[in-house]
């Protein structure tokens, strides 16, 4: 069953015809999400998943992280859906511990950066390609073969460099990975020319972060172009916290109304 779900979630990554994660944190949006008719796979974002937990981004442990994984994978289960995890930069040493941990509770792929958490620091490469080789063999050894594996690169996000990006997600794919994650950032994000440059580097097997705004590339833009995944990471979660705030505002506000 595992690696039934594990080969339907790589089966939806075909260029140009890419999968799109609306991506969940709790098991509120998990079940939203995993319910729409459109939504062929779930996946999680660990920033959002930070946030709910009270922790930044990069302080999220493993043992939190996993905690909220108990609670979100089965409600893709339940809903037929293969899910893939945010794994963040694979947790160092914990990094097989990770992944078997993640296939015993019914996820089939996951994401892996190649900036260190803890320094901030990009990873020597031969180190990252070593951690996505490291991750195959553990989902290998856990009855996995088809695991996906989706590869990120901070490359341009740290040191605005699309050659970097270009030769990390090249050799990651070499080593394995399904696709490889470009992050540039909020406020930088791609340039149409560098997504298409990437997925040509690439043979369409990219992913991108869209944007909820009109100030990105659609979906159907993206497609054009030839990815083969497109995710939005925490926004959903950044879009209900300022609804929520703007509701909570104008509710509290009557409160100084009423006293002055």
């Amino acid at each position: 069953m595992a690696e039934a779900r594990a080969q339907q979630l790589r089966s939806l990554h075909q260029p140009g015809r890419p999968v799109v994660f609306a991506n969940v944190y709790d098991v509120p949006t998990a079940e939203m999400v995993a319910t729409h008719p459109a939504t062929e796979a779930v996946a999680t974002a660990s920033f959002a998943i930070s946030a709910v937990n009270g922790c930044d981004d990069d302080e999220l442990d493993l043992d939190t992280n996993l905690a909220a994984l108990r609670r979100i994978i089965p409600v893709a289960l339940k809903n037929e859906k293969p899910i893939t995890v945010d794994l963040q930069d694979g947790y160092g040493d914990q990094l097989e511990y990770a992944v078997k941990s993640i296939i015993a509770l019914g996820a089939s792929g996951c994401n892996i950066e190649d900036r260190d958490n803890s320094t901030g620091r990009m990873i020597p490469l031969d180190e990252a390609v070593n951690r996505i080789r490291r991750a195959i063999y553990a989902a290998k050894e856990a009855g996995v073969p088809s695991f996906v594996v989706n590869a990120r690169t901070d490359a341009v996000f740290k040191d605005n460099d699309i050659d970097d990006a270009i030769v990390r997600g090249q050799a990651y794919l070499d080593a394995g990975a399904t696709t490889v994650m470009v992050w540039g950032g909020l406020k930088r994000g791609l340039a149409t020319r560098e997504v298409s440059q990437l997925c040509q580097a690439f043979k369409g097997r990219l992913n991108v972060i869209a944007r909820l705004d009109s100030d990105g590339l659609s979906v159907r833009e993206l497609a054009e172009i030839g990815v083969a995944r497109i995710s939005i990471g925490p926004a959903l979660w950044r879009h209900a916290m300022d609804s929520l705030r703007q509701k909570a505002e104008s509710y509290l506000n009557q409160v100084v109304e009423m006293r002055r």
